[in-house]
């Protein structure tokens, strides 16, 4: 059995509107949001073996808050460029190249792609995932390989304005 949470970037800031969307950091909002959420998770006792991250700077920038929560070298953050504008098929590439010895995979990636793919995972669908948004799914196989193919359950969904 393995696990999956897709991570939506914090909010990000459109302060500077000549900056590439690439660069664009994270807002007052989101550098609050991202360690709340990280740390709800680790009060649950719902920590990853393993961070994936677009290498935008928004989405880096929420995996190092989740990193920090979840006592993970922020060195250790995987960087996948791939996953920058993804849409939903990428996802399936990225995970099925996944270390097998990892039971445990936060991504941090961008919509649309993010909610697409949680959209094609399980019967549970969301018409957005917020800013900050976790979508949790377990996974029957021993091996991300058979990721596409293997029976999904949904887990759970969070994000920073659920009123739980």
């Amino acid at each position: 059995m393995k696990t999956l949470l897709l991570v939506r970037h914090a909010k990000s800031s459109w302060d500077n509107p000549s900056q590439k969307d690439f660069d664009r950091p994270l807002n007052n909002r989101g550098n609050k949001d991202a360690p709340a959420m990280a740390e709800k998770l680790a009060e649950k006792g719902v920590i990853p073996d393993a961070l994936v991250s677009s290498t935008a700077v928004r989405a880096l920038s929420t995996a190092k808050y989740f990193a920090k929560a979840f006592n993970y070298p922020g060195q250790n953050i995987i960087k996948t460029p791939a996953l920058y504008e993804a849409p939903y098929d990428v996802y399936f590439d990225v995970i099925s190249k996944f270390n097998n010895q990892f039971q445990s995979v936060a991504i941090f990636a961008h919509n649309p792609g993010i909610t697409m793919f949680a959209n094609k995972l399980t019967n549970t669908q969301i018409d957005n995932m917020p800013t900050c948004c976790v979508f949790a799914v377990q996974v029957e196989t021993d091996n991300w390989s058979n990721f596409e193919q293997a029976k999904k359950t949904f887990w759970f969904i969070d994000y920073p304005k659920n009123g739980d």
